[in-house]
């Protein structure tokens, strides 16, 4: 699908889709629940990397039904104590969450099981996996792509990660690990980049009845620990939000809806980061280490793009490795409509210009170069074009629908 975007401004308010972290987390609690009772979670926006998580679960053995289409409501029943043989296919689509969530989830509960993936998904690396794992009584049958294979069960003990890797990778062990009957141990042997997430992760556990311990270069996990049912609304998504924030400093007026303003979501730092960007109607300039909140560097070059001064990006390299290479598809974007970006090999340097003036831009497969270029173009002395514009069903499917409904002059055409 290809979009025609024109020059606007959005007025209106928008309801923020739920975070996409936190139904992950939630709806993997709750399906690890060894309750007989469900699990309702409500507010859940669906989209392909949510629903692939549902259906890994549903691998395992849990059950889930959409109970209130209208307020995203699911009911999960959790696989319970009981674990039928036999081997599992998990088809993680693009979703690098569900991939690298439920690997550990499959080697505690010993299963052998298939991982299936498309797009840029079989080239992630999964190589934490494929050694600590290695270590500790999983066989992977692994090629560097997929499908591949794991097959063994799980064993406690500890696990050594590098902090400077996808977060992912101990948000995974902390769901699997207290399933097993020792004790056993994450240890950090670097400084742990976006612990944000794990604080949602362990955040999340809390309240399906999992204790985790944390030091600030380790976390002890009891063993013996059993999920329990829980029943909670997901809270609206920064990550998310951050795109209609940025639209707001450059001009528009839109009403953020459904955002906690107390949680440990680390991409509501777009809100501090805007705050202190913008003063007196001028968009300033900024440095912003982003190691914390890779998801936010495309809609913070925006923003940046539209400022008075140089801007910097930085100890972003790990965002090579996502949908797309972001920091250069995020270059490509601002670059092919009129921005001056440099990359750099931790990040960008994002340099003023006059004005963008509008162009073609290659979604590249990526929900969040999409959404960033529809941002963009708001300010734009001409049209943009984005190619692949159906990418934002990853995350946010009515992206378009929401900022149309705001007034964006969006629509779909057909390139020769």
């Amino acid at each position: 699908m290809n979009i025609r975007i024109s020059p606007s401004v959005l007025n209106g308010a928008v309801e923020i889709p739920s975070s996409k972290s936190c139904a992950h987390r939630a709806i993997i609690c709750a399906a690890l629940s060894s309750d007989s009772e469900p699990s309702v979670l409500s507010g859940i926006s669906f989209s392909k990397d949510i629903e692939a998580t549902l259906g890994a679960m549903e691998a395992f053995g849990a059950k889930w039904e959409l109970t209130d289409k209208e307020s995203g409501t699911v009911t999960v029943y959790g696989i319970g104590s009981e674990r039928v043989s036999g081997k599992r296919t998990v088809d993680c689509n693009e979703s690098g969450s569900t991939l690298r969530f439920v690997i550990p989830i499959a080697a505690a509960l010993g299963y052998d099981t298939e991982f299936i993936g498309r797009g840029r998904l079989p080239q992630r690396p999964i190589d934490i996996y494929t050694r600590e794992l290695g270590r500790n009584g999983i066989s992977f049958d692994y090629n560097n792509t997929m499908p591949f294979g794991i097959s063994g069960q799980l064993e406690s003990g500890t696990y050594e990660i590098e902090g400077n890797v996808s977060s992912q990778f101990i948000t995974g062990l902390l769901f699997a690990l207290p399933m097993l009957d020792g004790d056993s141990l994450i240890k950090l042997t670097s400084h742990l980049e976006s612990r944000p997430y794990v604080d949602i992760t362990i955040d999340t556990m809390k309240r399906f009845g999992i204790e985790i311990e944390e030091t600030e270069t380790s976390y002890i996990i009891k063993g013996g620990q059993k999920y329990h049912s829980h029943s909670e609304r997901i809270e609206g998504d920064y990550s998310q939000a951050a795109f209609f924030f940025v639209a707001n400093a450059i001009g528009s007026q839109v009403e953020l809806k459904n955002l906690l303003p107390d949680n440990v979501q680390g991409d509501r730092q777009i809100t501090k980061i805007v705050s202190e960007t913008c003063k007196d109607g001028r968009i300033g300039s900024f440095r912003a280490d982003c190691s914390d909140i890779p998801d936010l560097v495309p809609i913070l070059s925006v923003l940046a793009a539209y400022g008075s001064g140089e801007s910097v990006i930085y100890n972003a390299q790990r965002l090579r490795i996502k949908e797309s290479d972001r920091l250069e598809t995020t270059a490509a974007m601002l670059n092919g409509i009129g921005g001056d970006v440099e990359v750099t090999e931790d990040g960008l340097i994002i340099r003023p210009t006059n004005s963008l003036k509008g162009g073609t831009v290659d979604g590249c497969g990526d929900h969040r170069i999409v959404m960033a270029a529809a941002i963009a173009a708001l300010g734009c002395t001409g049209d943009v074009v984005i190619t692949g514009a159906e990418a934002v069903e990853k995350s946010y499917p009515d992206f378009f629908k929401d900022y149309t409904k705001l007034g964006g002059k969006a629509n779909v055409i057909d390139l020769e």
